[in-house]
């Protein structure tokens, strides 16, 4: 079964699902409503679930290439000690691969670059979506129609397309948390790969990347819309009495080169991840926390099944129907792990649940650690079943 398909959001869930529809002999559009690619951002951890569906669409060899595993690092106090161990060899063995680190923009660059020319529009801003058609939805984008077989709403946490298809729908809230994050202007001398330190109601990690550079992010817990005149020294002041290397990655950091967000979640989860012949896909269907590492691996899970559910057909509404039975259990039950997994690390503030806590994870044993990792990176992809040429 091919087709033609316009999908709305050129992140990284938008151009891996074009990538999957191209691979399954789609036509396909991309409208990305930013006016610039500047290939902003901080870093990303790739789990093993992720890395095979970038391996199902093609483009998992060029993005371990240009990856980071991580093989060591762990947990700490701000004291700098240490409450668990990871061991990036033993999810190897279990898994085939280490978690890895990459820049976001190099990772969103690997997948535009496998897309032909002339498939990313951006500066297209798609505004509604028309299903009086029901088979035909249309797109509005600038006061152009793109008519299709099937729409994929990409379009993030803030996803317009969602909320003109579930208008009742609350949509994203705020998490309680924000966060800072930068990647560091030059190499850093680090013994771990990755790290993450939790004190009361904060987290500071790093993760490294092949050119010895560093992502560090910050997560606080705050009103939503606070914002700091100079964010990096900001930072220098709530992290002054914490470990080292947390100092030396601030002072290789550009002030200009820090990224601040809120971060919000869909606290109520979606009825459905399809309406007619749209699928919505990534943030705009599932947006969560951080606190697992699963966003964009979830993103990359969806392009994938969606890819091997049209593959199979054997119409765009079975395809969808199934698309929406296999992603919906699983993504939404991520995005609760990853709350709870928030609320019970990082949103921890007060100093008898913090001390608890750290005595938990010092006598959990890693394999215990291993096994919680496996719970949501073990994913097989399902194969697209290619009979087709891409277009």
């Amino acid at each position: 079964m091919g087709g033609s398909a316009v999908v709305v959001g050129g992140g990284i869930g938008g151009l891996a699902a074009a990538l999957g529809l191209r691979l399954i002999g789609w036509e396909v559009t991309v409208v990305e409503r930013a006016a610039a690619l500047a290939d902003a951002g901080a870093g990303i951890s790739l789990h093993a679930n992720g890395l095979r569906a970038l391996d199902t669409l093609g483009v998992g060899a060029a993005v371990r290439a240009a990856a980071r595993p991580q093989y060591t690092g762990g947990t700490r106090t701000p004291k700098g000690r240490l409450l668990t161990r990871m061991d990036g060899a033993a999810l190897e063995r279990a898994l085939g691969t280490p978690i890895v680190g990459i820049p976001r923009s190099v990772l969103h660059r690997l997948l535009r670059e496998a897309l032909p020319p002339g498939c990313l529009h951006i500066g297209a801003e798609a505004t509604s979506v028309d299903r009086t058609v029901p088979d035909r939805p249309r797109v509005s984008v600038q006061g152009r129609v793109l008519e299709a077989d099937l729409v994929v709403a990409a379009d993030g946490v803030n996803s317009r397309l969602r909320a003109r298809l579930f208008p009742h729908h609350p949509g994203p809230a705020y998490s309680g948390s924000t966060v800072l994050r930068a990647i560091t202007e030059h190499p850093v001398d680090l013994a771990d790969d990755f790290q993450i330190t939790w004190g009361r109601g904060a987290e500071f990690g790093h993760i490294t990347f092949a050119d010895g550079r560093a992502e560090w992010h910050a997560v606080l817990n705050a009103p939503p819309g606070v914002r700091h005149t100079d964010p990096l020294d900001a930072m220098r002041r709530r992290f002054a009495d914490w470990h080292d290397p947390i100092p030396a990655l601030l002072d290789a950091t550009r002030p200009e080169a820090v990224l601040h967000h809120d971060i919000h979640e869909l606290t109520t989860p979606l009825p459905t991840f399809t309406a007619g012949h749209v699928a919505l896909l990534g943030d705009a269907a599932h947006a969560m926390t951080p606190n697992l590492g699963q966003g964009a691996c979830q993103a990359l899970e969806d392009a994938a099944t969606l890819a091997a559910a049209l593959a199979a057909g054997p119409t765009v509404g079975s395809a969808l129907a199934r698309y929406d039975a296999e992603r919906r259990p699983r993504s939404q039950a991520v995005a609760r792990a990853a709350r709870q997994a928030g609320r019970m690390g990082q949103r921890l503030a007060h100093p008898a649940a913090v001390a608890l806590r750290d005595t938990a994870l010092r006598v959990t044993p890693s394999r215990a650690m291993i096994r919680a990792i496996l719970r949501h990176a073990d994913w097989t992809p399902p194969a697209l079943g290619l009979d087709h040429r891409t277009p």
